[in-house]
């Protein structure tokens, strides 16, 4: 069964990653999109809308949501009041809160909600955790390095509050809550402010999981080669994951974990969960990021430009 889905917003995470993955997807066609006039979506027709979306294309049963985090919780509930299913992108929403409330919402709507956390697909991910049981793990470094520059040109969304570098470091934690065989548990979080932003551009993070220390270093000022790296230091050798955990090495040598790209997998997911009616939520990676600030000593270093 194919599904007809729409697409709601028209940034460059839509355009790079959801739309070439439901083209190569047998199990959805892109029917519509819901975007801003400056930010439409080619070759579909596109509505301001969920409601109205809904209307012109009643065959429409699913949504993915694209949008900046702060927009997220009204959109789901337009989504959930249509009686569509929902793909939602990470961050969930602007708070812990609210993305709790779409879930309760969902849930009560009969809806199929799929928290996506991209990272999880990475090709890696799934081996890493496999290979990790039974083994005594000693210690975790957690290297996630970025230009913000590259990878949001121009999208002054990204420094609103609660979001910053912790863009990118969701994705590593959201790894590491897959991964990793107990709560991540904060220590101690150092949050480093341009002077002229209301987000971190760098945070030092120690968290604590089953007794094992995880140290985190997040940086979205980083020139030259990117750096998405997970190190786990194991009774049994040296586990690394490293390109977004799209790669994976023990004691240094290679392991073949495919070449299956984070979004194809990820749909192929979400289309197993509408099959099955089954919601997949899971907060943990969030909750991690609020700990982060809640915990965080502030910093204020020079202005960003």
């Amino acid at each position: 069964m194919t599904n007809a889905i729409a697409i709601v917003g028209g940034g460059k995470i839509a355009r790079d990653s959801h739309v070439p993955a439901i083209a190569g997807s047998a199990d959805f066609v892109l029917a519509a999109a819901v975007t801003l006039p400056d930010a439409e979506l080619p070759g579909v027709p596109n509505f301001r809308t969920i409601a109205d979306m809904k209307a012109a294309w009643p065959e429409v049963t699913a949504v993915a949501l694209c949008t900046p985090p702060r927009s997220r919780h009204a959109l789901a509930l337009q989504a959930i009041a249509a009686g569509l299913d929902i793909l939602n992108e990470k961050p969930p929403a602007a708070s812990l809160a609210e993305a709790q409330d779409i879930a309760v919402r969902a849930a009560a709507a009969g809806r199929v909600l799929y928290q996506s956390w991209h990272s999880r697909d990475a090709a890696a991910v799934k081996p890493a955790r496999a290979w990790l049981q039974g083994r005594t793990i000693r210690g975790v470094t957690i290297t996630w390095k970025e230009d913000v520059r590259v990878w949001h040109p121009g999208q002054e969304w990204i420094w609103e509050p609660g979001i910053g570098v912790f863009d990118p470091g969701i994705n590593a934690l959201s790894v590491a809550t897959a991964i990793l065989p107990a709560v991540l548990r904060l220590q101690s979080s150092e949050l480093r402010f341009p002077a002229n932003k209301a987000a971190p551009i760098a945070a030092s993070l120690v968290y604590e999981c089953g007794g094992v220390p995880v140290t985190v270093e997040f940086d979205f000022d980083q020139k030259g080669p990117q750096t998405w790296d997970i190190d786990i230091d194991t009774d049994a050798g040296a586990l690394k994951l490293s390109l977004g955990a799209s790669k994976m090495a023990l004691d240094g040598k290679p392991v073949d974990v495919g070449t299956v790209p984070e979004y194809t997998a990820l749909y192929a997911r979400f289309a197993a969960l509408l099959k099955a009616r089954q919601s997949d939520v899971d907060f943990t990676p969030f909750a991690a990021v609020a700990d982060a600030f809640l915990l965080g000593r502030r910093t204020v270093i020079g202005p960003f430009g």
